[in-house]
C-alpha cells in the first residue's frame, strides 16, 4: 500500500515508520532513502516515479508499505505521520502563480485576414472539465525478480516504455527487465505511460527477493494517474455572403503540470482538416499549475476540440438560417487544407446521409424548441461530425506453424478489450488454414517482440497488415515446400506429411513514408508512429451523430432516448467488436456531456470526488437505443488491409450532437460540459 502526501507542494522532512512496522503482518516500508537520488538537474523537474523528499502534487507517493496481508499494508498505512515543510501551491489553470506557456501555431492560409471579410461571425468560447478515467479494474502492478531479472506483469499500453522507465527510474540494465501485459482491462489511455507505481513495487521486489503487489485504490489513482485536463477554447469561425465557411481562428489551452507534456496544440489536429475550410489559424498554450501530469484519455484532444468546433459550426447554421444536416454536407473536401494533400479516403458525406437515413432527419421540425410531447416533454434532434487520425506504427512479427496442430504468432500489439486478438487470428485465416483453438498470440510481451505503444487507435491498423502479411508470407513458404504436391487437411497436416516438423517466417511493416530507422525507435523505446499527414497523403477516420434527447418539463432532466452513429474506418476487419468500439464511444459520450466532472479542492489541491459514488458517470437507465453502422470501404492508400482507426473516434462529435440536440428542444446554447439540468431551466 502506498502513503500519499497530504500537501500539494513543498517537502518532506520527517517519515517516522515506527508505529507502523509495529503492525503485525508489516514486512518491510519502503521510503525516499530506499531509492536511488534524483539527479541534481532534476530540480525543478517532475518527481521521478519513485519516492522523493519532494512534494509536487497532492497525493504524490511518499512510501511504500509491504504486508502479509492487504489489511495489514493499510492499517501500517494509516499509521504513518509524515511531518512536512508545505509552500504555497496553485490549484487552478487562472488562479494566481499560473504560468501561460504557448506552443507553435497551426496555419492555414490566412485565416485573420479572412475573418474580416466575412459577413457572419460565430466568436464563443467552449469549455470542458477535468475528467478522470474510471476503470472498473483497478491499476495492479506485480513485479518478481528471480536469477538476476526482473518481470513485471502489468496492465498496460505500452510495455517497452514501462520497462525502460522501471529500468532508468531504478538505475538498470533494461535488458533484464521483462514487462508483460497479457491483458490491459481497460485502457483509454491511463495506461499509456509508465505507471507511478511501477518502479516503486519493482524496487521492492527487489529489495526484499519476494514477489511484490500493489492494487492502487481509486482514490489514489485519482491523484497519481493521469487524467483529462481542463481545456477553454475559443472560436471564430466566419461565413462569406453566400454563406460558405471560409476561416476560422482556434486559441486552445488547458490546464498543464509544473513539466508535463501533454501537447495542447493536437486540439488543432482534427478541426483543422475536418471541412473544407482553407483558412485556419489555431494557437494552443499550456497553463502550468501545481498538479500531477494530465494525459491521454478517450480520444484525447479531439473529444474537447470537436465539442467546440461542432457546436460553433451548428450556430452558424442556425445564424445563417442553414438545416445543421444540409449545411455540413456542402462543406465536404478531398483534400488536406494544412498540407494540401489528397485525403487517402473520405466517406463523411455518406455517414452523414446514412446517418440521416436510418434516424429519420428529414422528419425534423427545424425551430428550437419546435417539437414537445404530449406531457411538454421537449424534444431536440442534433447532429456533428467528428474525425479522428489515422495513425500507423512500424511491426516486427515471427509467425511459426508447426506441424503438431499448434501454432504461435509474436508481435507487437496489446489487448485492452478491443478484440486485438480476434482481428489477429482472423487476419490469419483469411490467408492459411490453422487451427485457431491452437494458436498462441504473444502480444503486450517484451520478451516476445519489441511492442510498440497501443494508443491513438492505431493499433489494429499496425497489428493487422503485418498479421496478413506474415500469414501470406506462411502460405507462400508452404506453397514451395509442396512443390505442386497436393495433400488434403490444413497447414498443419500438411507439414506432418512431408514430416518437417515446423515453418517459421520473419517480416517487419512500416507506415506508409517511414524510414527503416523507425524499426530502431520500435526496438529501443515502443513508440514510433507515423500519420495521419503521411508525405504522400492525410488519412482520418470519420464519423456521423445523430441524437435525440428529452429535456422533462419540470425536472429539467435530459435524457438521450437514441442515437445513430455510422462509421468511416476503412476497411472493417472484425464487425462485431468494431460494433462494440462504436457502442461503447457512444455511451462514454453520452456519460461525458452530462455527468462527469472531477472537482478540485483548492483548498488543499487534491479532489473531492475520488469515488465511484461522487464520481457521476451513466448507467443503464441513462443510455437509450444506439444504431451504429460502418461505410466498410477499405482505404486504398493506408496499408494494404485497408484499415484505419476506430477505437477513439466514435466518440468524437458525438457530445456536441447532444449539445446541438438539447439546443434544438430548449432554445438554450450551452457552450460547457458538462451540461445539466440547471443549465436548461
Amino acid at each position: 500500500m502506498t502513503v500519499p502526501a497530504g500537501i500539494a507542494l513543498g517537502t518532506m522532512t520527517a517519515l517516522p515508520t515506527d508505529t507502523a512496522m509495529a503492525v503485525r503482518g508489516v514486512v518491510q516500508i519502503l521510503t525516499p532513502n530506499d531509492f536511488p537520488p534524483p539527479p541534481e538537474q532534476s530540480e525543478g523537474f517532475p518527481p521521478p516515479p519513485t519516492l522523493t523528499w519532494d512534494i509536487a502534487y497532492s497525493g504524490q507517493p511518499i512510501a511504500l508499505v509491504l504486508a502479509e496481508t492487504i489489511e495489514a499494508a493499510i492499517e501500517g498505512a494509516e499509521a504513518i505521520r509524515p511531518e512536512y515543510q508545505a509552500r504555497a501551491f496553485v490549484p487552478f489553470m487562472y488562479s494566481e502563480g499560473a504560468v501561460r506557456e504557448p506552443v507553435e501555431d497551426v496555419i492555414a492560409g490566412e485565416a485573420m485576414s479572412a475573418l474580416q471579410t466575412a459577413t457572419t461571425l460565430v466568436d464563443e468560447y467552449y469549455r470542458s472539465p477535468s475528467q478522470h478515467h474510471n476503470p472498473i479494474e483497478l491499476l495492479s502492478t506485480t513485479a518478481v525478480w528471480q536469477d538476476g531479472r526482473l518481470t513485471i506483469y502489468e496492465g498496460c499500453q505500452n510495455t517497452t516504455g514501462t520497462r525502460n522507465a522501471i529500468a532508468g527510474a531504478l538505475g538498470i540494465d533494461p535488458s533484464i527487465v521483462v514487462v508483460k501485459s497479457a491483458y490491459i482491462g481497460g485502457g483509454f489511455g491511463q495506461k499509456g505511460i509508465a505507471l507511478r507505481q511501477s518502479a516503486i513495487v519493482a524496487r521492492a521486489a527487489i529489495l526484499t527477493g519476494r514477489p511484490v503487489k500493489l492494487v492502487t485504490p481509486r482514490s489514489q489513482i485519482f491523484h497519481t494517474a493521469t487524467f483529462r485536463p481542463q481545456s477553454v477554447h475559443r472560436i471564430r469561425l466566419g461565413a462569406d455572403a453566400n454563406g460558405r465557411m471560409i476561416a476560422v481562428r482556434y486559441d486552445a489551452e488547458h490546464e498543464q503540470s509544473r513539466n508535463g507534456f501533454f501537447p495542447p496544440n493536437e486540439y488543432h489536429e482534427v478541426p483543422s482538416r475536418l471541412y473544407a475550410i482553407p483558412n485556419y489559424l489555431g494557437s494552443a498554450s499550456n497553463l502550468r499549475i501545481d498538479r500531477q501530469d494530465p494525459g491521454y484519455m478517450r480520444a484525447p484532444h479531439p473529444q474537447a476540440s470537436c465539442f467546440a468546433l461542432e457546436s460553433a459550426v451548428d450556430e452558424m447554421a442556425y445564424a445563417l438560417g442553414r438545416d445543421p444536416l444540409a449545411f455540413r454536407l456542402a462543406h465536404d473536401t478531398d483534400r488536406d487544407p494544412v498540407s494540401g494533400n489528397p485525403l487517402s479516403s473520405r466517406f463523411l458525406n455518406r455517414c452523414l446521409e446514412e446517418g440521416a437515413r436510418r434516424f429519420g432527419w428529414s422528419s425534423r421540425s427545424p425551430e428550437p424548441r419546435s417539437m414537445t410531447a404530449p406531457d411538454g416533454t421537449q424534444i431536440g434532434w442534433g447532429v456533428a461530425c467528428g474525425a479522428y487520425p489515422s495513425s500507423m506504427t512500424p511491426n516486427l512479427v515471427t509467425f511459426r506453424v508447426n506441424a503438431n496442430g499448434s501454432a504461435r504468432i509474436a508481435l507487437s500489439g496489446h489487448e485492452m478489450g478491443q478484440g486485438m486478438r480476434t482481428a489477429i487470428v482472423q487476419a490469419l485465416l483469411k490467408h492459411i488454414d490453422i487451427d485457431a483453438d491452437r494458436l498462441e498470440i504473444a502480444i503486450g510481451d517484451t520478451s516476445a517482440a519489441p511492442q510498440h505503444m497501443t494508443a491513438g487507435s492505431w493499433g489494429t491498423a499496425s497489428t493487422i497488415p503485418a498479421s496478413e502479411v506474415a500469414a501470406r508470407r506462411m502460405q507462400e513458404r508452404l506453397d514451395a515446400l509442396l512443390d505442386g504436391r497436393v495433400i488434403e487437411g490444413n497447414a498443419h497436416r500438411k507439414l506432418a506429411a512431408v514430416r518437417r516438423p515446423f515453418l517459421e517466417v520473419e517480416i517487419s511493416q512500416l507506415a506508409p513514408g517511414q524510414e527503416p530507422s523507425a524499426l530502431d525507435d520500435l526496438r529501443q523505446v515502443g513508440f514510433a508512429p507515423a500519420g495521419p499527414a503521411y508525405p504522400e497523403f492525410t488519412t482520418m477516420s470519420y464519423f456521423a451523430h445523430f441524437v435525440e434527447v428529452t429535456v422533462e418539463p419540470r425536472t429539467r432532466r435530459i435524457r438521450v432516448p437514441r442515437v445513430v452513429t455510422i462509421a468511416d474506418c476503412g476497411r472493417v476487419v472484425s464487425p462485431r467488436t468494431a460494433r462494440s468500439q462504436i457502442y461503447g464511444c457512444v455511451v462514454w459520450a453520452i456519460s461525458a456531456t452530462l455527468r462527469e466532472q472531477t472537482e478540485t479542492d483548492g483548498r488543499f489541491g487534491g479532489y473531492l470526488n475520488c469515488d465511484l459514488a461522487d464520481y457521476v458517470v451513466a448507467v443503464n437507465a441513462d443510455i437509450g437505443d444506439i444504431d451504429v453502422g460502418m461505410i466498410d470501404e477499405p482505404d486504398p492508400m493506408a496499408n494494404r488491409t485497408g484499415v484505419k482507426g476506430l477505437g477513439n473516434g466514435a466518440m468524437v462529435g458525438a457530445s456536441a450532437a447532444i449539445a446541438n440536440a438539447i439546443f434544438h428542444a430548449t432554445g438554450k446554447r450551452v457552450r460547457h460540459m458538462p451540461i445539466r439540468f440547471e443549465d436548461v431551466l
